[in-house]
């Protein structure tokens, strides 16, 4: 079972994300346990200023902005087979639900 969080307070960006997440996980039958992260003071902890993020067996996957279904599968398909890897600087999506700026 893939550990997934999406992280966010609830803008329009993360419930969008985490209703991504539940539809290419059930299209592809990858299992997943699947957690909304809403305290702020959760989400900084792991680092992210930019919501929505995702975690993905504790590793931070996204960072910022609606990610596309195609993403989304390569992580699910990498933690299937244990090669998750941190987003690295530079490739989360712009903006986030807030512009950037720190979220919520």
């Amino acid at each position: 079972m893939i550990d997934v969080k999406v992280l966010g307070t609830g803008c329009a960006n993360c419930k969008t994300t985490t209703q991504l997440i539940e539809k290419v996980a059930k299209e592809n039958n990858i299992p997943v346990t699947l957690e909304k992260v809403e305290d702020i003071q959760d989400i900084m902890a792991y680092g992210v200023m930019s919501t929505p993020g995702v975690v993905v067996n504790g590793k931070i996957a996204h960072a910022g902005g609606v990610p596309d279904a195609k993403s989304v599968l390569t992580w699910l398909h990498n933690a299937a087979q244990g090669t998750e890897q941190d987003a690295k600087p530079g490739t989360e999506a712009s903006g986030g639900c807030c512009g950037g700026k720190p979220c919520c």
